[in-house]
């Protein structure tokens, strides 16, 4: 039975993620939950399979490749293909704190997603569907700051799924952002 990409896609990012030994912030669970939580966002709104997979594997630069460079953006576009490849990377954050303040990193970070495709957004709508309902739940002091943060992401995301924008939204407004 042939593997399909996104289930090559699921494992890579469960075997990135584990490599390090990734736990979640505040629930010491496996990671590679949240990447297959924004992945199934993407799914139930009628994502395609290659923004599911970029879905699966939008964090694995940012978090596993400085740690264990095995897991690079080769990797990716060998392991899986060229659109998805470019995905990851648009979905990655390269920001660093040479780059500025958390502020200057953040507002360079907003305007270049404010300039990827539509799928891409989807994916970042999701990832911060996600993030959002954990952070709230668990660090009600972080919250503020981060969801003030992704208020200002959302005002100039103007693409993506509308479903997704709408309970992002819900999820901001509830908070008062």
């Amino acid at each position: 039975m042939k593997i399909t990409f996104k289930e090559k896609a699921k494992q890579f990012c469960i075997d990135a993620h584990d490599s390090i030994g990734q736990r979640r912030k505040y629930t010491h669970e496996p990671y590679s939950n949240h990447p297959i939580n924004v992945a199934y966002l993407v799914e139930c709104v009628g994502g395609t399979q290659e923004m599911i997979c970029a879905a699966y594997l939008h964090d694995v630069l940012e978090d596993v490749m400085p740690i264990n460079p095995a897991y690079n953006a080769m990797a990716i576009l060998e392991e899986f293909n060229v659109n998805i490849y470019h995905m990851v990377l648009d979905l990655t954050d390269t920001s660093t704190p040479m780059d500025g303040n958390r502020e200057s990193r953040k507002a360079a970070e907003r305007d270049r997603l404010s300039d990827c495709s539509d799928e891409v957004q989807t994916i970042k709508l999701a990832d911060l569907i996600d993030n959002s309902l954990t952070i709230v739940k668990y660090d009600p002091l972080f919250a503020k700051i981060y969801l003030k943060e992704k208020r200002e992401l959302l005002n100039v995301m103007k693409g993506g799924n509308i479903m997704l924008w709408n309970i992002a939204n819900y999820i901001l407004s509830k908070r008062g952002y």
